[in-house]
């Protein structure tokens, strides 16, 4: 059987046509599925469009051209006519295959079934309800642009286009879901990006057979990029333009969904997560040093409760200028249960403070004094030092870039204050081991997730860790194996 084969042919019957596209999709009883009949060019017409993807004003446009029409004027190839020189309009194709025209309809184009041509025309008239470009709330910087990715897939390309002329750059198209048929594509520089990398994706997304993509690009991350057990992201988020075109430089690839307002980089590693545009927005020894804060933030919101707890339990294990470690005033609840309460009662905010309306955020945060605060320690419920070092730990996760990266952070934390608790030093050593060996023997599309400690590479370690000036950065990261290595 010839797979090219359409299913459902056009033909020269105009209304076996109409009744199967009218059958299809159900115009009859969806009230913003719209039928026009018309009649132009002593023909009959009909017109299909989701009524809040038509935009009126081409569609009138397009309707005022038509009635110009004399029926001699179709005498002879009438469709090569129609789309040629009558219907004025930049995105126009046409098709033999209604199952596509269907499909088509229900994404936003509009068809155009004219009597006595056996190929249906489909205009892209559709203007998706959109807000305007935005600075991210999760990724502000002091300096730099204040736009942002929106959820309209096209506006998204075109935003990275405005920062990326090279002719090499590719956006191309793919549709996932069988029934969602979700608006996909992939992006990358073809002169620079891996081309297995790019392979590897468009081959994974093929082999997506599900329904829809319910959650955009979270779900797309979970089909080609697996590790489901894995708290730390596979790749990284950007609701940002610049950030996104940087990393096309660099050779990654990126993923955009219609419907998100941010898109995936791809392949990362550990360390992607912690960088922020605001680094490359100041002087390289402002950026360092920026950097640097980040990251001892990070590491306290990671190992600073267990260790703490550590030396608070054990307190043979602190040297003496760490004597003041310790519980001065000793809560009714054991310390390690108040660390995992508060973690709790950090994580209820958290989750109240999305969902609370801006009018009541005042309200929240003097339920949360009272919760975690003065009130907790005169009761007895937490002591005075556990409070402190946990809103350091807190202070730290909100200062990590990524929010995947924090929200992963935070497991871990609470792992190891539970393997501290319940077998001491050797408990934090293994847990330790653990989750190293488990970053470790993580893999994004092939590239080691602790790159370049791990594999070792001395140059681009130092990139890591400090901020490089942008004149000296003379080659692309190796990682990601870009066919141009070469800035």
């Amino acid at each position: 059987m010839d797979k090219n084969k359409v299913k459902n042919p056009v033909t020269i019957i105009y209304n076996d046509n109409v009744e199967y596209l009218k059958k299809e999709l159900a115009v009859d009883a969806s009230f913003d599925l719209v039928h026009l009949e018309l009649e132009h060019g002593e023909r009959e017409m009909s017109l299909f469009l989701v009524d809040g993807f038509g935009k009126d004003q081409a569609i009138t446009q397009i309707q005022r051209e038509l009635i110009r029409m004399k029926g001699s004027d179709l005498a002879d190839r009438p469709l090569d006519r129609l789309i040629k020189h009558h219907i004025p309009y930049a995105e126009i194709e046409a098709t033999d295959d209604l199952d596509e025209v269907v499909d088509q309809v229900l994404a936003g184009p509009a068809a155009l079934v004219v009597e006595g041509i056996d190929q249906v025309i489909l205009v892209d008239t559709r203007e998706y309800p959109v807000r305007g470009p935005e600075e991210p709330d999760t990724e502000k910087v002091i300096r730099g642009s204040k736009d942002g990715f929106v959820e309209t897939l096209v506006m998204n390309a075109a935003l990275i286009r405005r920062r990326i002329r090279d002719k090499t750059m590719r956006v191309e198209y793919v549709s996932v879901g069988r029934r969602s048929k979700s608006d996909l594509a992939i992006t990358y520089i073809a002169d620079i990006a891996d081309q297995e990398y790019v392979q590897h994706i468009k081959e994974a997304l093929e082999k997506i057979d599900t329904d829809g993509l319910t959650m955009g690009d979270k779900t797309i991350e979970e089909f080609i990029f697996g590790h489901h057990y894995n708290p730390y992201p596979m790749v990284r988020y950007t609701e940002r333009p610049d950030v996104a075109s940087s990393h096309l430089y660099e050779g990654h690839v990126i993923i955009m969904v219609d419907g998100s307002p941010s898109v995936m980089i791809a392949p990362t590693t550990f360390w992607h997560h912690m960088q922020h545009a605001e680094e490359y927005r100041q002087k390289p020894i402002v950026g360092t040093s920026l950097r640097v804060v980040r990251y001892a933030a990070v590491w306290a919101s990671l190992f600073l409760l267990p260790l703490w707890y550590l030396l608070a339990t054990n307190e043979e294990l602190a040297p003496a200028a760490l004597n003041f470690i310790g519980q001065q005033e000793e809560g009714t609840v054991p310390l390690y249960a108040q660390f995992l309460l508060a973690e709790v009662g950090i994580e209820m905010l958290r989750m109240a403070a999305i969902h609370t309306p801006n009018a009541l955020a005042t309200a929240l945060g003097l339920v949360a004094a009272l919760l975690i605060g003065e009130v907790a320690i005169n009761v007895g419920l937490f002591s005075p030092e556990v409070v402190l070092y946990l809103a350091v730990a807190a202070v730290g996760t909100f200062a990590t870039p990524s929010y995947e990266m924090s929200l992963a952070n935070r497991l871990i934390r609470v792992a190891l204050l539970i393997a501290s608790a319940l077998f001491g030093v050797a408990g934090f050593v293994v847990g330790i081991t653990v989750w190293l060996l488990m970053l470790v023997h993580l893999k994004s599309l092939g590239t080691p997730y602790m790159w370049p400690f791990i594999p070792f590479n001395g140059s681009a370690l130092k990139d890591v860790l400090f901020r490089t000036a942008m004149p000296l950065k003379k080659q692309r990261p190796s990682a990601v194996h870009p066919n141009d290595p070469d800035r």
